[in-house]
């Protein structure tokens, strides 16, 4: 058997997002989505999107990049996903490997990964010199049984409900708010250099980023709370990111935001909703399960210094 690591082409699109929702089905993957990601990715993120051949066909990918939206030099990010079917014969570590040395190559002195809470994922992680930082939690959501909790029968007075769609003549409000939300977020390293014209294009503009899913909750015409979804067009609705306004919370705008999200995404035909959260975001994870989703699976944030051995 020869193992091939190669770049992505674009004609890899569809092979990498089928793998991806093999692989990973929580997350959202789509052809254009995977091909968005890579033709759009900004200079200072150094990204490159490895995939692994076997006979001609993709079984694995492994996105690698600087995390450029840090005040932190020096850290990078990527994690090899391989095919259930595949697994256990070296194609996570030679993409592992591709992305490494590429990372490295670029000035990268940490690197992060995603692993699964499953011995052979953290015993391959831990022989490649990875440490655990962090736990993580997916959530699910059966949106055909019992479905979200009801939306309340009348909002406060003041709050009203709006879609993503609404702010399509100026999204910045909505920027502002996730930039705030995404850096009081628990984590290894705080996205706290995001800028407005790369929000518009990696969040706001993503094909898979659904705004007449998305959620945004205003108090007295002010933005307030917020939540991001994504879909996949096969059923599958993703929270991106939900947050309050620090000005704000503490009212239970957040889970206003989620609860008419999910309405919104079972009315338009999803099936199965899924969140993550860090397992030190106590909030979040309250609202996640008051709302109905249940505990799908675990991940552990790793890291790696480069360089080291």
């Amino acid at each position: 058997m020869t193992i091939t690591v190669r770049d992505f082409r674009p004609a890899d699109a569809k092979a990498v997002a089928d793998l991806r929702r093999a692989a990973v089905p929580w997350l959202i993957s789509t052809p254009r989505g995977v091909a968005w990601r890579v033709r759009t990715a900004p200079a200072a993120q150094r990204h490159r999107l490895f995939v692994a051949e076997l006979d001609g066909w993709v079984v694995g990918a492994a996105h690698s990049h600087m995390l450029h939206d840090s005040t932190v030099p020096g850290q990078a990010a990527a994690t090899p996903q391989v095919h259930p079917d595949h697994r256990g014969r070296g194609f996570g570590g030679a993409l592992l490997t591709a992305a490494e040395e590429h990372l490295y190559a670029v000035g990268a002195t940490h690197l992060f990964a995603w692993v699964a809470d499953e011995p052979g994922a953290l015993s391959f992680a831990e022989h490649r010199g990875y440490r655990r930082t962090r736990p993580g939690r997916i959530l699910r959501l059966d949106l055909t049984a019992a479905g979200p909790r009801p939306l309340p029968s009348a909002l406060p007075p003041g709050v009203r409900l709006c879609t993503g769609a609404d702010f399509g003549a100026d999204p910045h409000p909505l920027f502002l708010a996730d930039a705030e939300a995404t850096a009081d977020e628990p984590g290894d390293v705080a996205s706290d250099a995001m800028t407005y014209e790369d929000w518009l294009l990696h969040t706001w503009e993503h094909p898979d980023t659904d705004l007449g899913l998305t959620s945004v909750v205003t108090v007295d015409g002010e933005l307030a709370a917020y939540t991001l979804a994504a879909t996949d067009g096969l059923g599958r609705y993703y929270s991106a990111m939900t947050g309050t306004r620090r000005a704000y919370r503490g009212k239970g705008l957040a889970r206003l935001a989620k609860t008419d999200s999910l309405h919104r995404a079972r009315d338009a035909g999803c099936t199965e909703a899924f969140t993550g959260n860090d397992a030190a975001n106590a909030p979040m994870l309250a609202i996640n399960l008051a709302l109905g989703y249940r505990p799908s699976a675990g991940e552990w944030r790793c890291v790696r210094e480069l360089g080291q051995e």
